[in-house]
């Protein structure tokens, strides 16, 4: 058996011979060594390369294995391995490597040349594949009856995300998280019973806002830059601005009596609903006013534990929408939207005039008594032990 010093010499004779194309030569040589010392990857790595050149494939996806097998991040390795597949028929399987090689070098700048091109063919594999299986599937579902929209939303999100044309959106509140509540975007109007009143009052309530409109302002900027709202706006057009505004009935848990007195249909609609009472806290019910072009950036509400509602009461044509998640919704006359401000979500205003929700908060219908108790418990804690503590409960 030669000894480790002589590897190095006779891996330069066997790269001389694949330089002056003497492939067979060149692949007894490397053979030879890897038989002798299988723990030389560079010799592996040669018999990879001159196998692949005389087109056994099979034995140079064998020979790259070895390689694999003491440096699994190899990534000029795995590339390699992905060419030989894809020569070999073999693409699927091979998209497993070049997919491997992507991750790895995801967040790597200056890359080589040669990496960039592997890497290249692999995104370039993965999007044929992709569209061979998006259409194969849709056709398959097609000749079952399949039609988008047809029967079940959800189905056909899930399909989005099978084919990663969309994210998955899960609750990601920025405060607090309770486990075990419905990760859903949406809810129905049809599964609040008390819905129905409050909608019909939208008429008296947009006449006592027209009248708030024409007299004194009463609207504030929603955010402002020296509140403890989130950082993710502190540069956008929104803050210390009017372009977001509000126009508070309760605030904080405090009703504001002198608007209360100006929309007494607005207070006794929003009696209706299940707001939550907690001191310092909630409830929170303003009138949001989004200026024309507007847009509210991306981001998470703080809780969970409530749902956000959207009252539609000046709601120009081709205002914009709502997106939470994946889904999004346009404010409608007369039809609330209730949704998850937990839930990645965003606004726009895309009309060339103001547009003006009833926006308040209500407690998630699967939360139990108890359970309200004890979050009602927590947040008051939270509020005596911080003069920071009633900000927690800011709405989105």
């Amino acid at each position: 058996m030669h000894e480790p010093s002589s590897v190095q010499p006779r891996l330069q004779l066997a790269i001389q011979s694949l330089q002056q194309g003497k492939m067979q030569q060149a692949r007894t040589m490397f053979e030879s060594l890897c038989n002798e010392q299988p723990s030389v990857t560079q010799a592996w790595f040669g018999l990879a390369y001159v196998c692949g050149q005389l087109e056994d494939f099979n034995a140079s996806i064998a020979a790259i294995g070895h390689v694999l097998d003491h440096e699994p991040k190899n990534v000029k390795a795995l590339i390699f391995k992905a060419d030989q597949l894809v020569y070999n028929k073999q693409e699927r399987m091979a998209l497993s490597f070049y997919d491997g090689a992507l991750q790895l070098t995801s967040k790597q700048a200056n890359l080589p040349d040669e990496i960039v091109r592997g890497l290249q063919r692999g995104m370039v594999l993965r999007e044929k594949y992709d569209t061979q299986y998006r259409e194969y599937l849709l056709s398959a579902l097609t000749k079952k009856g399949y039609e988008r929209g047809k029967v079940s939303q959800r189905f056909d999100q899930a399909l989005d995300i099978s084919f990663g044309t969309k994210e998955i959106f899960l609750q990601q509140p920025t405060r607090f998280y309770f486990p075990g509540l419905p990760q859903r975007a949406f809810f129905e109007r049809n599964e609040f019973p008390w819905l129905r009143k409050l909608e019909a009052k939208i008429p008296a309530i947009k006449y006592e806002l027209q009248a708030m409109l024409n007299g004194q302002e009463q609207f504030s900027p929603y955010l402002d830059s020296g509140s403890t709202e989130p950082n993710f706006v502190k540069h956008l057009d929104i803050v210390d601005s009017l372009n977001w505004s509000a126009a508070y009935l309760w605030h904080y848990g405090v009703l504001n009596d002198h608007i209360a007195e100006q929309c007494p249909n607005t207070k006794q609609a929003l009696d209706t609903a299940p707001l939550p009472f907690i001191t310092g806290q909630t409830p929170v019910a303003l009138f949001s006013k989004l200026k024309a072009g507007v847009k509210i950036p991306p981001h998470h509400g703080l809780l969970n534990t409530r749902l956000i509602c959207h009252l539609p009461i000046i709601v120009p044509k081709n205002c914009g929408g709502l997106r939470v998640g994946n889904e999004t919704r346009q404010w409608e006359d007369g039809k609330a939207l209730i949704f998850d401000d937990s839930i990645e979500h965003e606004a726009w205003n895309t009309s060339s005039e103001e547009r003006v929700v009833l926006l308040f908060d209500i407690w998630r219908p699967e939360l139990t008594e108890d359970e309200k108790g004890l979050i009602t418990d927590m947040l008051i804690a939270v509020d005596e032990f911080s003069e920071q503590g009633k900000h927690l409960y800011i709405t989105s």
